[in-house]
């Protein structure tokens, strides 16, 4: 497979127009940005281009607007931040306002380009879509991959490729149906394999637990045994946090007890977080890896009374000797809660975009930019 195009490749820019493809999708609440942390990883790029001479006009998507303007929508907080960081950039309005963009409509890729003399994909966490803002500018201008987006691909495809061994994924969130083929992926490259979150309840189900009310796809089960049953090895929860009869997640004032159980949980009572042995295991099992990659909280973390599980992993991945990247989302959402997000050695932009890439080893996104010089 050829190498995805650098900056480098792009040759003289001087006085040339770029078109950059950033992912600035970041939290807003009442017209104000709460984290700006993807405008700001975008910034090593827009100076690199600025620097060789070139003016450069940023696109985006923002939220799900579905194909219509939506005050809701409005990159204009997204615009005011970037032109106090770098004012000489221009924020063309939200790319889905225009549903040529998801249907990557071959008239809306003509407007997007047109003036342009290149074309930069510095957004990862958009590149596992065929979007016309992705895939289309590169069949029509020189292109390549902005320094985030190919920071990405070495981290993201050396874990496919050479990991530094034992190699460790830890797993999480709520279901095993929305992460089971990048768990099989895994499974043919990892040493071992740590489950938890709402999808262990599955896995423990199939080894003949009782689960009580806790999250689990019975129609997964069998698939689970399965998985249990290949030769890597998969770490398991051994003890529960347990909400019991009449609680509620983030309403302490709900009543229902918590308590530790084991791994059998009686009829009500709801599994929500590994227990404290648990989380010492999966630890040890970190701090011997040469590489982890966590993907998914251990529990319903953003309720404080259940967060112990994920925390325990963020630290661990802080204090291990491994090379530990961390796969977006909800995972990198624990990092920061915990403290931990400056300790790891890579955080993922793109929670779907970094599991498509380790499952399948390319990306919509990518690929396209490998065939720019052959289209351009």
């Amino acid at each position: 497979m050829r190498p995805v195009p650098s900056l480098e490749d792009l040759g003289d820019l001087d006085g040339k127009s770029v078109l950059l493809r950033a992912d600035f999708n970041v939290p807003i609440v009442d017209g104000e940005i709460t984290d700006d942390l993807r405008i700001r990883a975008a910034l090593p790029t827009i100076r690199w281009l600025l620097g060789r001479g070139a003016s450069v006009t940023a696109c985006t998507h923002l939220g799900r607007p579905r194909g219509t303007p939506d005050p809701q929508f409005s990159v204009e907080p997204v615009r005011r931040r970037l032109k106090e960081l770098v004012p000489e950039v221009e924020l063309l309005d939200n790319l889905r306002f225009d549903p040529g963009e998801t249907a990557n409509d071959p008239a809306f890729v003509a407007r997007l380009v047109d003036g342009h003399d290149a074309y930069v994909n510095d957004a990862f966490g958009a590149s596992h879509r065929a979007h016309a803002s992705i895939v289309g500018p590169p069949r029509h201008l020189p292109a390549a991959a902005g320094r985030l987006l190919a920071r990405e691909v070495e981290v993201l495809g050396g874990l496919r490729d050479n990991p530094r061994r034992p190699f460790v994924a830890v797993m999480g969130g709520s279901k095993v149906s929305d992460k089971l083929a990048v768990i099989e992926a895994l499974l043919a490259g990892v040493d071992s394999l740590i489950v938890g979150g709402g999808m262990c309840f599955t896995f423990l189900r199939a080894q003949g637990h009782s689960v009580g009310s806790s999250l689990c796809e019975d129609d997964m089960v069998d698939t689970c045994a399965r998985l249990l049953a290949q030769p890597k090895p998969i770490h398991l929860p051994y003890d529960i946090t347990a909400l019991g009869p009449g609680g509620k997640l983030f309403d302490p004032a709900a009543g229902g007890e918590v308590r530790q159980m084991g791994v059998d949980l009686p009829d009500g009572w709801m599994g929500v977080d590994i227990g404290p042995g648990s989380a010492a295991r999966f630890g040890d099992v970190i701090h011997e890896a040469g590489t982890v990659l966590w993907n998914g909280p251990m529990g319903v973390f953003e309720d404080s009374r259940f967060a112990g599980g994920t925390g325990a992993v963020a630290q661990a991945m802080a204090d291990t000797r491994a090379f530990t990247v961390v796969g977006g989302g909800d995972s990198a959402a624990a990092a920061k809660q915990f403290g931990v997000e400056k300790d790891m050695d890579h955080v993922s932009t793109g929670g779907g975009a970094s599991l498509e890439l380790i499952e399948k080893g390319d990306l919509p996104g990518l690929e396209a930019l490998r065939g720019a010089n052959d289209n351009a």
